[in-house]
């Protein structure tokens, strides 16, 4: 990810329940809290929930989950010795997008909690620093933290535009920074040197999700929408891309972050009578834009993006958000993670939950093996593999993954 009312037709894509791997069942009533982004808000929307639909490939083709039960234990065997460390979190913890980052600092938290409780020798915490998502912010922000010697390693940025901004500074300073959610294909074309993306990203996702539709046989005339941030821009042109004749370039429409008025996309969109509306963006945006498009009439299905799979998207547009398909590389939270996460932060796990989890506890494994300087832990990143909750982590000399999958999502 990178930064930033009406009846809904049904895509009527994964109407019935699926079995996804050892997940369980999910139910189109939403009751299900098995891997589900709850949170009802009350009013419209109250009830719909962020379900996940099915694990695709580059080719956009189903593919099962992979077997986590030997995912990396923050805890570990409880004989870790160190003295005490920071790493630290950069990302939105206030801002219009602000609860993409507090749900990864949450995972943060959680994998700290655990290590700490079970290693009284080796204590670990976390330094968080406000971003809001934003480039500017980010570049005032990331030389406090390469500037204070106790952070040993970074948690982030989070968002695309951000990490374009400072990633050079970071790498310049050696400083280990783990994204678990900036997406933009670019960033791992700068030579940076310390900087490792802990999911797929929008060259993987825009292809797989663009196949995936093209493959149902649903759509046979989209619309691309974006935003103007770094990670919107992307996305949409992979999109585009790959959709081919299916992408109507006579209706692709650019918004701008921080708009509210979105009269004259949906204007354009209502027009062209599409069968699909892909909006690559934020949620901050998304929820105005398809209330909008809901009011202005358009009953095109609505699909968009791990930056809009949040729970605040559906709060802030309730009904509105009904069936909309959401992608994501993120992986859905394991039930008991996801009980963790509930009664360490009284919150549910949510996009990117699990991949500030475990990436965090990628840090806490290197931390206990000794490595406490800078260089040493981008050092045993580089040459780390093992499984995650959310996936298996090994990384490519530019810092990508050598392997990443993208989830479907469906709002019910």
């Amino acid at each position: 990810m990178t930064r930033g009312s009406g009846t809904f037709r049904s895509s009527r894509v994964a109407r019935t329940a699926l079995v996804i791997g050892a997940a369980a069942v999910l139910t189109v009533a939403g009751c299900s809290s098995k891997s589900t982004d709850n949170g009802s808000g009350g009013g419209d929307g109250a009830g719909l929930t962020i379900q996940q639909v099915v694990q695709i490939d580059l080719d956009g083709k189903e593919v099962p989950a992979g077997d986590n039960s030997a995912a990396a234990n923050p805890a570990s065997d409880g004989k870790d010795k160190c003295a005490p460390q920071a790493i630290g979190y950069a990302g939105p913890l206030t801002g219009p997008n602000a609860n993409l980052g507090l749900n990864i600092v949450r995972g943060v938290k959680l994998a700290l909690d655990q290590h700490n409780k079970a290693n009284p020798d080796c204590q670990v915490s976390v330094k968080e620093f406000d971003t809001e998502g934003n480039p500017q912010k980010a570049t005032q922000v990331i030389p406090t933290i390469i500037n204070d010697p106790s952070i040993i390693a970074l948690i982030g940025p989070t968002f695309s535009g951000e990490t374009k901004a400072t990633g050079g500074i970071l790498s310049e300073a050696g400083l280990l920074s783990l994204t678990p959610s900036a997406t933009n294909v670019s960033l791992t074309t700068n030579g940076w040197k310390t900087f490792f993306r802990g999911l797929g990203n929008d060259g993987i996702q825009g292809p797989a999700v663009a196949k995936y539709l093209a493959a149902t046989g649903k759509y046979k005339k989209i619309c691309v929408a974006q935003d103007n941030t770094d990670y919107g821009t992307g996305l949409a042109k992979t999109m585009t891309e790959t959709l081919g004749a299916l992408a109507d370039p006579s209706c692709a429409v650019q918004v701008k972050e921080g708009d509210k008025d979105f009269s004259a996309a949906v204007s354009k969109l209502a027009a062209a009578k599409a069968d699909a509306i892909f909006y690559a963006g934020y949620y901050a945006e998304a929820a105005p834009f398809v209330q909008q498009l809901r009011s202005g009439g358009v009953t095109s299905v609505f699909i968009s993006d791990d930056g809009t799979k949040d729970v605040e998207f559906v709060k802030q547009a309730g009904d509105a958000s009904k069936d909309a398909l959401l992608s994501c590389p993120c992986g859905p939270a394991p039930d008991k993670f996801a009980t963790d996460y509930k009664a360490s932060s009284g919150f549910d796990a949510g996009t990117y939950s699990v991949e500030g989890y475990d990436l965090s506890t990628i840090v806490l494994k290197g931390i206990a093996a000794g490595k406490v300087t800078r260089p040493d832990l981008v050092e045993y990143v580089r040459s780390y593999q093992g499984q995650g909750l959310a996936r298996e982590y090994k990384w490519d000399a530019t810092g990508e993954l050598s392997k990443a999958l993208i989830w479907m999502y469906q709002v019910k």
